[in-house]
């Protein structure tokens, strides 16, 4: 049964049997945005982990693929004792990516839970179907960025803030070089440039969530920033899902674990006890 909530008050304690839990981050950041997760997860008695996407972080010299990003979320489940449960948690193309897996994994490999069991995915920022005006809009500023004028990748910069961010103004003030070529920053992470994106949506192509959604057979948790502008579908998302929740945070956009990580947390140890009860 599908239900929508309000971000959760306080944490409930998870149970005795803890899933593991892996962390995919969202376009052109790394897994180093997990970190308050992280911290909070395992201080809460989960195993977790948080994976570079291909064209991202340690894994920037690689060019982003979907079948490669499957690869990765393979080997993080994976990496935990043998037949221990597993949630995965993705935020934006993290979590377009999760779903994906997901939905792959019921349909192409079952056989998989065998070793490690999805109990459960979280996903964050991603009720926008890929097959949208607002990723194609997306898409379309990447292809600008990558191969137009000066003007065009200036406007290309503009498309991508209207499309997807409010309350933020990330990326503001990044030179239109860093957007297009990829740079270390000054605390070290590597952000890759427009080009990934352009491949990332490349792999989303043709891809709908909504029928991901119906494929997965395991609880689906949905958490949207109430000022992001990617959550127009997320109705439809909860009524796709089986055993579905939704949990919309006040205050936060479109990088919602980053912009309220307090309320994050709450709503990912609502989640985790939530899965790890039924």
């Amino acid at each position: 049964m599908n239900q929508q909530t309000d971000t959760p008050h306080r944490a409930v304690p998870p149970a005795t049997a803890r899933p593991g839990v892996v962390f995919v981050h969202g376009m052109r950041t790394s897994s180093a945005i997990w970190r308050a997760q992280l911290d909070h997860v395992r201080g809460s008695g989960h195993e977790a982990v948080a994976v570079d996407l291909p064209a991202h972080g340690a894994r920037h010299g690689e060019r982003f693929s979907m079948g490669r990003a499957f690869e990765v979320i393979d080997s993080a489940t994976g990496s935990f004792p043998s037949g221990t449960p597993v949630v995965v948690v993705g935020l934006s193309l993290g979590g377009y990516t999760s779903l994906a897996w997901a939905a792959h994994r019921a349909l192409v490999a079952p056989g998989a839970d065998a070793a490690a069991p999805l109990a459960g995915v979280v996903a964050a920022a991603c009720t926008a179907d890929p097959r949208g005006k607002p990723v194609a809009l997306f898409r379309d500023a990447a292809r600008l960025a990558v191969s137009g004028t000066m003007s065009a990748r200036r406007t290309a910069t503009r498309a991508w803030r209207s499309a997807l961010l409010t309350g933020r103004s990330r990326p503001g003030g990044t030179a239109v070089a860093e957007l297009l070529t990829g740079t270390p920053r000054a605390d070290g992470a590597y952000r890759p440039g427009w080009d990934v994106v352009t491949d990332a949506l490349t792999g989303l192509a043709g891809r709908s969530t909504v029928a991901d959604l119906r494929a997965i057979r395991v609880p689906v948790w949905l958490v949207n920033g109430a000022r992001d502008r990617m959550r127009l579908e997320e109705s439809r998302h909860l009524a796709a899902a089986h055993r579905g929740a939704l949990v919309v945070i006040p205050q936060a956009g479109h990088d919602v674990n980053t912009d309220a990580p307090s309320a994050f947390n709450d709503a990912l140890t609502r989640a985790l006890h939530e899965i790890t009860r039924r």
